[in-house]
C-alpha cells in the first residue's frame, strides 16, 4: 500500500498594474515612467487631466513607489491650499 499522491497547488504571482487611477480625476490613466540612466529620473503623468510630476529616485524604488509619492504630493497641496465656501446671499 502506498500513500495519497499530495496535490500540488500553483499560486499565481501578483503582477503590478501598468496603469494608476489619478489623484486628481479619479480615472485609470496615470503612466510611470523611469529612467535610471539619467540619475534616476521618474515621471508620472496623467494621459486624462494632464497632471505631471517629476521625481528623483533611488535604484531600489519602482513605480509604485513613484505613484505613492505623486499621490502624497497631490493630496499634500490639497491640504495646503484653502478651501473657499460660496457666500450665502
Amino acid at each position: 500500500m502506498g500513500r495519497r499522491r499530495q496535490k500540488v497547488v500553483h499560486i499565481p504571482k501578483k503582477k503590478l498594474p501598468k496603469f494608476f487611477s489619478c489623484p486628481r480625476c479619479g480615472k485609470e490613466t496615470v503612466r510611470v515612467e523611469i529612467n535610471r540612466e539619467e540619475g534616476g529620473r521618474a515621471v508620472a503623468q496623467c494621459s486624462s487631466c494632464g497632471l505631471r510630476e517629476e521625481f528623483t529616485i533611488k535604484l531600489a524604488q519602482d513605480e509604485v513607489d513613484v505613484y505613492c509619492m505623486l499621490t502624497d504630493r497631490v493630496y499634500a497641496n490639497l491640504k495646503r491650499t484653502p478651501i473657499t465656501k460660496a457666500k450665502e446671499e
